[in-house]
């Protein structure tokens, strides 16, 4: 199927590109958003990596105290167990750190796509549709505009589709000059629907109407 993205109109083409462009900006604009959460999630990630360091060597500090002192006569035994008791609880803060850092890094790449996916995917849904229904109807509309079969065509959508001033403009009774195959009024009525589609009328070739089928 041909498509032609873009008007022929001026006013037409420049909102189209001022729209591109700003749907561009967009996507852009949140992708900038996605990776910046995604950042903020992995910098948050390090401060449970960085209580899990600090939390884990204390933990060792503490260890390694309580052994030392359980070989002290007397009061050994009372000294290295709170020590080995701390030991152990450090630890558990430690490996809390841990599952921290890693459920966090674990979230930053969905929560960036999560951010930046929503506003894009909004605006591409409105946006995409349009811009495709526009391309098929003018790529379809200019390759009709090559036959004259097609500029008939054409010309039966004008008298759908346009309002009738611009069709009085073909003729005074433009129904009456398209059932008469006149080809004037025929390419005149065609060019109409070329305009509303966004097609130069000048892209139509001179086509004229084949001769009637006679008997052999």
């Amino acid at each position: 199927m041909p498509l032609r993205p873009y008007s022929s109109n001026p006013r037409r083409l420049t909102l189209q590109i001022v729209v591109d462009v700003l749907v561009l900006v967009w996507i852009i604009v949140w992708g900038r958003v996605g990776a910046t959460v995604h950042d903020a999630v992995i910098s948050a990630a390090s401060v449970g990596y960085r209580v899990r360091g600090s939390a884990g060597q204390l933990a060792d500090n503490f260890a390694q105290a309580g052994q030392s002192t359980s070989g002290l006569p007397i009061v050994g035994d009372s000294l290295s167990t709170p020590l080995r008791s701390a030991a152990v609880q450090v630890g558990s803060l430690a490996t809390s750190g841990q599952d921290l850092g890693d459920r966090l890094t674990g979230w930053a790449t969905p929560a960036g796509w999560l951010v930046a996916l929503g506003p894009v995917l909004v605006v591409v849904a409105f946006w995409l549709p349009a811009r495709l229904r526009f391309a098929r109807r003018a790529g379809v509309s200019s390759e009709l505009a090559t036959a004259y079969a097609g500029q008939e065509l054409l010309a039966l959508r004008a008298l759908t589709n346009r309002p009738l001033p611009e069709l009085r403009k073909v003729a005074p009774d433009p129904l009456a000059a398209f059932r008469s195959a006149d080809p004037d009024a025929v390419r005149a009525l065609a060019a109409l629907e070329l305009a509303a589609a966004g097609v130069p009328p000048r892209s139509a070739k001179p086509a004229t109407r084949p001769p009637p089928l006679t008997p052999a």
